[in-house]
Parts: structure tokens; sequence; C-alpha cells
């Protein structure tokens, strides 16, 4: 097997792969990276350029997963384009709001290269999406060789799936993003067993251990409480979040937390992407029973949308919880705009609930210390962080220690490390070489074809 890591940056961010088995290419996934825009956030597909890729996998629909895929079909005319039937009900709403959020971003930043895409386009792309039931197999033909593709749930959110792929006697195995542990709304992955030649692993919380004490039930129990005491203590709690997949579940928990009376009968703001996906996750649970969610959460919770005229510094005049996107305070989001009111004031707190890379303004807030000043750039504003700033271990992704043991147990010839910072994949690359030696581990370079 030939891979080629075309996520010109590395690390998390634009994945995509591009897997070449005898004649048969394959590319898995094409997104966009959430800290850059225009080209530089997309992959780099020149060298598919002269070369017809036999079939496109997509294995989950985050933006860091499908948002370059309608420039990669622009090029790639005749691919197929297969994912889970949760997938192919989300994929276009995804794409939909990607091209708006460019659209906005030329006008308001003067852009000429944005978007890179339109809705024209992703209207175009949409009879190209194929669904592939969980366990069912598909099987791809070059001129001389078969390959043979299956997908297996993988947890992390609503159709998430690892790649099983076939040729000439081995398996191999492509994680994508992973988690083992079930969630209010989704259960956790089922990855096949026995043995695989390689494994494609993601690496997204290697740098992350999880401390004695944080396990996921723990940490919603701490969630709850310090939601509780923070308006009892006449504060705010922002929660950042991804609207796809993090917002829902979220949701469920509050919902149940407060049939149960655990969970303080104050409003619950929100607004955007994430309120409009819960009519597809009905929808999804409803058509293939991948899910538990019902819509009427929002009715049940009376989720009102955020108050628009919001001001940096300015505390907000109803507390309350503030359910908003992006899960890192990207710039010009509306949890970004929230996190600049509640910031100076200590009785409010920020709490984050999945991963954050430390080069987003999310990123760079868990980092600092209280008092310090911070900058909220794009707003002009800098203001001492006075509010509380928590770190919830509710992430999607699988813990480094269970990732490890899910390899070994398959005892790989090899395994390609994927998806993660450096300081991530450096620490699975130090436990495989202290516990399996015998293990080739790769950590390929971007744009540099490998053979595994």
């Amino acid at each position: 097997m030939k891979l080629l890591d075309l996520n010109r940056n590395g690390g998390i961010g634009a994945s995509c792969h591009l897997l070449q088995l005898g004649d048969v290419r394959i590319v898995i996934d094409c997104g966009l990276h959430p800290k850059l825009s225009g080209l530089e956030a997309t992959p780099d597909l020149s060298p598919l350029l002269g070369i017809d890729v036999d079939l496109i996998i997509v294995t989950h629909c985050h933006l860091d997963h499908i948002g370059s895929i309608p420039l990669l079909l622009r090029q790639q005319q005749r691919a197929p384009v297969v994912m889970t039937a949760s997938s192919a009900l989300l994929i276009g709403r995804m794409l939909h709001n990607s091209a708006s959020v460019m659209l906005r971003q030329r006008d308001e930043q003067g852009r000429s290269d944005l978007p890179l895409f339109t809705h024209e386009d992703v209207d175009r792309i949409t009879p190209r999406f194929h669904s592939l039931a969980f366990g069912q197999t598909r099987k791809i033909s070059g001129e001389k060789d078969d390959v043979e593709s299956t997908l297996h749930p993988a947890g992390h959110v609503a159709g998430a799936a690892g790649v099983e792929l076939k040729f000439k006697g081995r398996r191999i195995f492509i994680s994508g993003d992973v988690l083992f542990d079930s969630q209010r709304t989704i259960p956790g992955a089922r990855f096949p067993t026995g043995h695989f030649d390689t494994i494609v692993l993601e690496t997204t919380r290697g740098a992350t251990d999880r401390p004695a004490g944080k396990e996921r039930e723990t940490e919603i129990d701490r969630l709850i409480a310090t939601i509780n005491h923070t308006i009892e203590r006449g504060g705010s709690m922002l929660i950042p979040v991804f609207a796809l997949g993090r917002y829902q579940e979220l949701l469920t928990i509050f919902d149940y937390a407060r049939n149960q009376g655990r969970l303080c009968p104050c409003p619950i703001y929100s607004s955007g992407l994430g309120m409009d996906l819960c009519d597809y996750f009905d929808d999804i649970a409803k058509k293939t029973k991948h899910i538990n969610f019902n819509r009427n959460v929002l009715k049940t919770l009376r989720v009102q949308k955020t108050p628009k005229k919001v001001i940096p510094g300015v505390d907000p005049r109803q507390n309350g919880i503030y359910l908003l996107s992006s899960g890192m305070l990207v710039e010009r989001t509306p949890s970004y705009l929230m996190a600049s009111c509640l910031a100076a004031h200590a009785h409010n707190t920020i709490g984050f609930v999945g991963y954050c890379d430390p080069d987003t303004p999310g990123g760079r807030l868990m980092a600092s210390r209280h008092g310090e000043k911070f900058l909220f750039a794009t707003l002009d504003y800098e203001t001492k962080i006075n509010c509380k700033v928590e770190r919830f271990e509710l992430s999607g992704h699988a813990d480094r220690e269970e990732l490890v043991e899910f390899a070994l147990r398959r005892d790989p010839r090899a395994i390609v490390l994927n998806h993660g910072d450096p300081d991530a994949r450096a620490w699975f690359a130090a436990e495989f070489a202290r516990s399996a030696p015998h293990i080739k581990v790769t950590d390929p370079t971007p744009l540099q074809m490998v053979e595994i």
C-alpha cells in the first residue's frame, strides 16, 4: 500500500489521504482547516491532477473532513463518493452552511478568493453521494486489481465510520475519528476484530492524559454542578461547542439532568447551525436508528435565540447557559463574541467540552492564567480574564490508551499515525516503540508518498 497525506499543513485539519492499493486509488476525506481560510485551508490536490481516483470515502461530516469535497469533485469528475446513510443525510446541509460562511467572509473581509464553492456547486455534486450501510461491502475495481471496502461504526458523531479495506488477502483499517465510549445520543465504536496488516490511526488526544476520576459520567456530573454554581452566583455559563454532534449531545444531557431535577431552571440560549441540525438528527434517528435523539428537546428545554445586541465587555442582562459554536472560539463566531462579554466578570464561567487547537482563541484562553490580559483581536477588545475557565473531559475522541490497546489487539505489521498535532503523534510513536517495537510506525510527511 502507498499512502499520500494531502493535508499541506499536517496535524489536524484539511484531512485528506490518497491510498493506492495495486492500481486502485482511493481518497479518504477532503476537509478544510478550521484555523485557516481560502485555498490555504484546503488540502493540496495538485498531486491528483491527471490521476483518475476510483473511489472517495467520507468517514464523517465534520468540516475538517468534508469541507473541500466540492473542490475534489470538481477535479475528479467520475469518482463516486460513499459514506454512511447518516452522513448522506448531513453532508449537504454542512456544505451549504460552509458556502454561506464563505460568502459572509467575502463580504465582511473583502476576500476575492472566496467562496471556494457555491450553493449551486453543492447542489450539483449531491447526486454523486452514495450511502453504504454499516457492514455492507463495496468492491472497487481497477484494470487489474480489486479492493473491498466496508464501513464500521466509529462513535464520535452521527454517521462516523472506520474504513476496512481488503486487498490481496490483507486487511487495512482506517480508524477515522473514533470514540469507544457511548454518548447519550450515539453508541460507541464497534470495530471488527481479528488481525489487520495495517492500521491508519487517529492520534488527536495523544498529548492529553485523562486524569483519574475524570471518567465521562463523572465529568457530566461536574459540568452540571458547575452550571448550577455559576447561575446561583448570578453568572452565565458559556459552553463553546461544535454544531454537529457535541451540540445535540449536550442538549440531551441537559434534558436528562433537568428531568432528574439536577439542573437549575435557568434559560438556555443558542443560535445558528446547531439548532438547525437538531431536525437532521431527528430525521437520522427515525430513518437509520443509528442515534438516539428527538428534536422536541429544544421545546422541553425552552431553548431561546441568543440576544442580537451583544457588546464585548458588557455582561448579558439575563444570566443563563449559552450553548454556541464554534467549539474552539474561532474568530467571528457566536461563541467568540459571547466569550468577550463574559471574560471580564468573575461570576461567569467558560467551559470547554471538546478538543481545542492550541493556536485557536479557545486554546489560547485555556492556556492563559486567571487575571492575565487576553486580546479578542478581531473585536479590537482586550480584557483581564476574571471569569472561571474550565475544561471538561467530554471529547468525541478516544483516549490515547484506548487507541493503543485497540491497535495492539489487532497485531498489525504497520501503523500510520494520523489526525494529531506533532506532540500527540510523538506520544503514540514512543508508546508503540516501547510496547511493540516489532510494529513499523510511520508518521507521514505531508505531500510525500510513503510505502507501507
